[in-house]
């Protein structure tokens, strides 16, 4: 199968990545599951953007997270994407990059506190960052293990996948997900500038608190909940 589609959509993405600034050179990539078919297609490793083609994105099958379709060698982060997809049924695609501010929260091993109602409206809360890495996962099987972190941290504290979109892996960068892997990449946006406004708000008053859980209810909800009232009315 040539997964056309899928891996036109991939590599879609994996472009708006570098336009919209989320990473320089080649430092990030996204990726995107078709459960049905059992795949998910991901960025070729060490690929430049503006070079990328549909047909140079690798497919990977999510059952042994080995390449099935592709001529070029799938993304270093493979095996984090590969994890994220089995830990987490619910997401269909996946983004990781290397966006400055939220970087810089990952290498100050902090976690991004919900401050207002920007951050409000897209993350239940605040934006995780995962322990570091031992030595034995870093040097035994390190993308599978930082796939394994973030897992292991939304389970331990009870976070759940749809309502916290995005972590921060610790002294590392940050993965984001969504709907596929376009919506992905529009939540690393969403997180970046997160991530920004928070170190402004932070460096005019450090002492700064998080947001009431009332209002941080009220502009989640009214975009997630159940009852959205945000945006125009579906018609069949």
């Amino acid at each position: 199968m040539s997964f056309g589609a899928l891996r036109e959509r991939v590599c879609a993405a994996n472009r708006e990545i570098n336009r919209v600034g989320l990473a320089i050179l080649t430092w990030g990539n996204a990726s995107e599951v078709d459960r049905e078919a059992g795949v998910f297609a991901i960025k070729p490793s060490g690929i430049e953007y503006d070079k990328l083609t549909p047909e140079d994105i690798s497919v990977v099958s999510l059952e042994t997270g080995e390449p099935v379709a592709g001529a070029l060698n799938p993304s270093s982060d493979t095996a984090s994407h590969w994890h994220l997809y089995r830990a987490f049924p619910e997401i269909g695609g996946i983004a990781h990059t290397h966006s400055p501010y939220a970087t810089a929260w990952a290498q100050a091993q902090r976690e991004i506190p919900c401050l207002g109602t920007t951050h409000a409206d897209a993350f239940y809360g605040a934006i995780p960052c995962t322990r570091p890495l031992t030595q034995a996962e870093i040097e035994t099987a390190y993308e599978l293990n930082t796939g394994k972190v973030i897992a292991e941290h939304f389970s331990e504290n009870g976070l759940r996948a749809l309502e916290m979109p995005g972590v921060l892996v610790s002294a590392h960068a940050p993965f984001t997900w969504g709907s596929d892997a376009l919506q992905a990449v529009v939540t690393g946006q969403v997180l970046e500038e997160v991530a920004k406004i928070a170190a402004a708000t932070l460096a005019i008053d450090p002492g700064q608190g998080g947001v009431d859980q009332s209002l941080l209810d009220k502009h989640y909800l009214r975009k997630h909940g159940k009852d959205a009232t945000y945006g125009q009315e579906k018609t069949a």
